[in-house]
């Protein structure tokens, strides 16, 4: 409030009060007081790979306490495979919630339709929102709403050793699902693993959309996981590994088996995605970063390279006491200045148009490696329940390989867990 003498406020009162009934206010005794800047301490909950990823996070996160002294971030890395159930659990009893959740694209919808997100539509965090790639965005909105923002997005591709295919008289990544097996069995044929697939759900996936099969038509609600072309992908599966051209797959931590083994240089190619790759360069295998390929899926029968759209989101928990300062905080780590960042450091895929054309995503190999493949990537789908899609898929998918069911009847059983999941369903 301006200050004026009290000689003055006293000749004024009348005009004042006068002022104040005629008009409900005075220009003279207005002040515009600024909005205060969100301030507080935002707990941040990484899904991300505590060794190689979390420590860019954290870089990041010390450019944005530097230019907003009044906000302090306590990061908090959580596995990624805990990290669904222990925010739901945290955010149903109302204690022990993060400000800010790094959430896989299938668990936003979920989340959203709990009432555990706050909106973002019209807030500082939801900045430039034309700028967003369109898949990605499908991820963030419930019922009409947006309640997240797309954080990375990524998909799956053929990940190779240029020297293993070359020495295998390889001369170029498979393109369809007979190469793929062809090329596995040169490479058996040298003493090495051709192919390692690992037993999840999720790398499932490329193979049934490569036969032109899904999960689900959410138009239709039918449950089309167990339909003919889903099966044929998974006989396909069971084809490259009952022939020697993939290796038989750890059933237990079978990811863990296949990241070592590839950076070993004792297998191949594997199915992963841009994730992976600060991990891939890291071993043996990858001294010289140019031996690592990166290339589409094989294509199925269908003739359509088969790789699913999957990436996290920010989203803020509704509960939060300080969602101003959330805001602003992923603001920050979503501009197209940070995802290039990120895209530069350890390839990650931005969701922004325009972060593509600055020069850390323009430099980065991988990148341009991984773009294209996502272009044409099939994007899952977008239903509260999509997050539970994957423990069904996963247990039969474990029972097929382990010889426990047929892949008719383990996807039949899969269909029938949907059925339970997805009310009205047939």
């Amino acid at each position: 409030m301006r200050r004026r003498s009290i000689l003055t406020a006293g000749l004024l009162a009348g005009a004042l009060i006068a002022g104040t009934a005629a008009c409900g206010s005075s220009d003279d005794n207005t002040t515009n007081t600024p909005a205060a800047e969100p301030e507080g301490t935002v707990t941040w909950w990484d899904t991300s790979d505590a060794t190689n990823e979390a420590p860019v996070f954290k870089e990041l996160i010390a450019k944005f306490e530097a230019a907003n002294p009044k906000i302090k971030v306590n990061y908090v890395n959580v596995p990624f495979d805990q990290a669904r159930d222990k925010f739901k659990t945290a955010a149903q009893s109302g204690a022990g919630a993060p400000d800010v959740m790094r959430a896989e694209v299938a668990w936003t919808p979920e989340f959203a339709s709990l009432g555990y997100l706050s909106p973002l539509d019209g807030t500082p965090a939801l900045d430039k929102a034309d700028d967003y790639l369109a898949g990605p965005v499908g991820s963030t909105r419930f019922n009409g709403k947006t309640y997240a923002i797309p954080q990375v997005t990524d998909t799956l591709a053929l990940l190779y050793n240029k020297k293993l295919l070359a020495d295998a008289g390889i001369a170029n990544a498979p393109t369809t699902m007979a190469e793929l097996k062809d090329a596995g069995l040169k490479l058996k044929a040298k003493k090495v693993e051709g192919l390692y697939l690992n037993p999840g759900g999720y790398f499932l996936l490329p193979f049934i959309y490569g036969e032109g099969g899904d999960l689900l038509n959410v138009d239709s609600k039918k449950v089309t996981v167990n339909a003919p072309e889903a099966v044929k992908g998974l006989e396909t599966v069971q084809d490259l590994i009952s022939s020697g051209a993939a290796a038989k797959p750890a059933l237990t931590d079978g990811y863990n088996n296949m990241q070592t083994l590839f950076k070993e240089g004792k297998v191949g190619m594997v199915i992963n995605g841009p994730w992976s790759v600060a991990d891939d360069l890291s071993g043996a295998a990858f001294k010289d970063k140019s031996n690592l390929g990166i290339a589409p899926i094989p294509a199925g029968t269908s003739g359509k390279a088969g790789s699913p759209v999957g990436g996290h989101n920010y989203a803020i928990y509704a509960g939060s006491k300080v969602i101003p300062a959330a805001e602003k905080f992923i603001a920050f780590m979503n501009s197209a200045e940070s995802q290039a960042f990120l895209a530069g450091k350890l390839g990650l895929l931005p969701t922004r148009t325009s972060a593509y054309d600055l020069p850390e995503a323009k430099a980065s190999e991988i990148v341009t490696a991984f773009k294209p493949v996502l272009e044409k990537a099939t994007t899952r789908p977008a239903i509260p329940e999509g997050g539970s899609l994957f423990t069904p898929l996963d247990t039969q998918y474990i029972n097929v390989l382990s010889g426990k069911a047929s892949a008719q009847q383990g996807l039949d059983a899969v269909a029938e867990e949907y059925k339970k999941l997805l009310k009205g369903w047939s």
